[in-house]
């Protein structure tokens, strides 16, 4: 991740991944992520809380265990880059875009829960997942946005 495109979050997700291939055969998976911000309001002495909602982009194998492993209300951590892609709306043709994150990694977030981990065999054409593997290079999103859809 170069030029400072980092972001880590730590939120809930929102709906179980979605695994689509693209024509070459590159899995890739979508989910949604909700990160809650809660803090203490000096004047009320009340606590408040805001919810950010985020869409998360996965590749390859990392996409393939994504939706094997993660359901609706998993508590995870997503490290990864903000990637803003646009369109035209083919119903008004106003110009469209939408900012995602594409995950670099997923774990479990362990705070108020356990988890089992467990190494898969490598997949064909796969990286393997080892430290000193290459990053695969990024594909564009596969078809299957809505063009109407809300960013976040």
């Amino acid at each position: 991740m170069a030029n400072g495109n980092t972001v880590e979050l730590i939120g809930n997700v929102t709906r179980d991944p979605e695994l689509r291939f693209t024509p070459n055969g590159a899995a890739v998976a979508n989910f949604g992520l909700a990160v809650n911000r809660r803090w203490r309001n000096q004047k009320t002495n009340e606590w408040e809380e805001q919810v950010s909602f985020f869409d998360v982009v996965c590749w390859r194998e990392l996409a393939e265990n994504a939706s094997e492993s993660l359901t609706k209300g998993t508590r995870v951590m997503v490290s990864g880059r903000l990637d803003q892609r646009s369109w035209e709306d083919p119903k008004d043709g106003s110009k469209r875009s939408k900012v995602e994150v594409v995950a670099d990694e997923i774990g479990p977030s362990l705070r108020w829960a356990t988890a089992q981990v467990s190494k898969n065999e490598r997949r064909e054409g796969g990286s393997g997942g080892g430290f000193d593997s290459a990053p695969p290079a990024q594909e564009p999103p596969a078809a299957g946005y809505s063009d109407d859809e809300e960013p976040f």
